[in-house]
């Protein structure tokens, strides 16, 4: 059976040793995050925080810090998930097949939510906004934020646990134009769910209730952030993860209150209205910065007796979000195969901020008796990854046939890069969409929400040998230098500092383009231009972060004796990637130095913090 509310889950981690009570007061205020984040790092326990400046809630963090606690908290879950994802041979049966109702109930679950008339547990008390904690993870934050929220609306043509969506959308609770203790920022991306709501709330004129959950039983959180397809209610999957019908409360309310969540903020979004939100250090490395976002009107902020605040901090991967999204990749795994035709395996590469790379593994199967392989069914499978569910985000697309090579993994990235490296024919194998929609927390594209796609096919025979040394001289043009060697078959280049504006090419990659493509650099179809080379070549890490978070493909991507061919760009090599930071870019995410050194002291021995980082 699963965890009912949170504080049975603290008390159980407790008991095992996956938890460490604080007692000494820190601040929410970049003191606390800098704490959780170097516990994170160590693959440290969760971490209590008893006293907290500037509110008498205690915090909760790291609680999904390493993957054998994650895997501990849902053990009941993950006893039965093997047999439960083996039965639904697509997810959406769960919602639409009566027998499926039938094998869970046998196997003890029940999906369906609980509703109580009677007073609920989270209705316990009543306080302000500004009584919550104020957490502010990294110092150019526009407020304190809610980072593990569970943001719940229904379809306002059809109200009911059915036609509901429970997302994780950052809420940010001060600063900025919010007015104290009455409004907050209601920031959600494009592609999820409570944007259907909004839209119908807007067209029929009405306010779009709104309930904001935070804590609970640690399944509402975990659903919250599932890639679910359409039609699946992220309530009902909470009921599978926990074991037991997720408890809710009806009263005298617009929308259903989480019976034991530990806090509920019940509002409204009026309409169009917006605000100014951010800026916030997410989870890409670098800030988000202010956009207008809609904004929820503050009616009622309950609160359960002994209620606990549960946070993280997201940053540069890794983070504990990686650890969550590993474990999203485990459940969702067995699916990957029914709900995209011909695909074998996906990896959305947490290294490089999840959305901007995918790496995939599809048959090529369409003219199987052809002598050469060619990429056809693949580039029809990389269409269907940018067609639906949370893979419609990706910015980069690399799909290699699964024929090639039997024991590829998109799990092994210097394998996987060597693979694509060595078959890829950069006349054929570039396929650009423009102008399209992109992630928002992505600044590499020509605006806010736009920018381009690319899906890279290979399949075939290899067609070069990888270099790993680089045997000439090349004369580069002036700003650029030290050429490098990351890998075989790509090159690392300084380039000057960038000065253009958005959706511009740069006449000074153009320039460099023209001499190696001059160069016969057969052995290095990838060169990567970068602002600095030890760094971006320290690891795969880097350069993933590097050259995937900070270019947009229409824009950054150029090649040497690149042509267009009936509006199909190509070249004959090398690739180059623009992956210099842009005038236009977030900047990447600093901690204060001055709270770092201060969290190091208490951490020496005799400190309070000894032992913990």
């Amino acid at each position: 059976m699963g965890y009912l509310d949170l504080k049975s889950c603290v008390k159980d981690l407790l008991k095992h040793g996956e938890l460490v009570v604080i007692e000494q007061e820190f601040d929410p205020r970049l003191e606390i995050p800098a704490i959780q984040r170097r516990v994170f790092k160590n693959r440290g326990p969760a971490l209590l925080f008893k006293r907290v400046k500037g509110s008498r809630f205690p915090m909760l963090g790291n609680i999904f810090g390493t993957k054998q606690r994650v895997r501990f908290i849902f053990r009941d879950f993950f006893k039965k998930w093997d047999r439960l994802s083996k039965y639904f041979k697509d997810p959406r049966a769960i919602i639409k097949d009566p027998r499926a109702w039938l094998y869970l109930t046998k196997m003890g679950i029940c999906v369906l939510p609980k509703v109580v008339n009677k007073d609920a547990p989270v209705t316990y008390g009543e306080c302000k906004v500004s009584d919550l904690p104020c957490l502010i993870s990294w110092p150019k934050d526009g407020g304190g934020y809610i980072t593990l929220p569970q943001v719940y609306t229904e379809d306002p043509d059809r109200l009911g646990f059915k036609s509901s969506n429970l997302g994780m959308y950052r809420i940010q609770l001060s600063g900025n134009e919010y007015i104290k203790d009455k409004e907050v920022g209601l920031h959600y991306q494009i592609h999820r769910g409570i944007g259907v709501h909004h839209q119908k709330a807007i067209d029929r004129g009405i306010d779009l209730k709104v309930n904001i959950f935070i804590g609970g039983p640690p399944a509402m959180t975990l659903a919250a952030i599932m890639p679910l397809p359409e039609g699946i209610p992220e309530v009902y999957f909470a009921g599978i993860l926990a074991g037991h019908r997720i408890g809710f409360y009806k009263g005298k309310h617009h929308l259903p209150i989480l019976r034991n969540a530990d806090f509920c903020i019940v509002g409204h979004v009026k309409n169009r209205k917006v605000k100014p939100e951010g800026p916030f250090g997410d989870h890409m490395g670098y800030y988000s910065l202010v956009h207008d976002f809609p904004v929820l009107t503050v009616e009622k902020l309950y609160y359960k007796k002994d209620a606990i605040w549960p946070f993280t901090t997201v940053g540069r991967p890794p983070q504990e979000d990686s650890i969550i999204g590993e474990v999203i990749h485990e459940i969702v795994g067995p699916f990957v195969k029914r709900v995209f035709n011909g695909v074998q395996e996906i990896y959305a590469v947490d290294a490089a901020g999840v959305h901007p790379l995918l790496l995939a593994i599809a048959r090529e199967t369409y003219v199987p008796f052809e002598s050469q392989r060619l990429p056809q069914e693949i580039i029809t499978c990389g269409l269907s990854l940018l067609g639906s569910t949370q893979t419609s985000l990706s910015k980069y697309v690399i799909i290699a046939a699964s024929q090639d090579n039997p024991y590829l993994s998109t799990k092994d990235i210097p394998g996987f890069f060597s693979h694509v490296l060595k078959r890829i024919d950069l006349s054929r194998d570039l396929h650009f969409i423009t102008r399209t929609t992109m992630d928002t927390l992505d600044y590499s594209g020509i605006s806010l929400n736009q920018g381009s796609k690319i899906i890279i096919s290979v399949a075939g025979e290899e067609k070069r040998t990888l270099s790993k040394t680089l045997d000439k001289d090349i004369e580069l043009p002036q700003g650029f230098s030290n050429l490098k060697v990351f890998y075989p078959g790509i090159l690392l280049i300084k380039g000057p500092r960038h000065k253009k504006e958005r959706n511009i090419s740069d006449e000074k990659i153009v320039e460099l383009q023209n001499i190696l493509g001059q160069a016969q650099l057969h052995g290095f179809p990838l060169v990567v231009v970068v602002d600095d080379v030890d760094f971006t070549a320290k690891d795969w890490d880097n350069f993933l972060w590097v050259t995937f978070t900070r270019s947009d493909p229409a824009t950054d991507i150029y090649g040497g004796d690149a042509r267009v061919e009936c509006k199909h760009w190509g070249c004959s090599g090398p690739l180059i990637i623009d992956a210099r930071l842009k005038t236009y870019h977030a900047p990447p995410l600093e901690e204060d130095q001055e709270v770092v050194k201060k969290i190091l002291k208490l951490g020496e021995r005799g400190g309070p913090l000894h032992g913990i980082i």
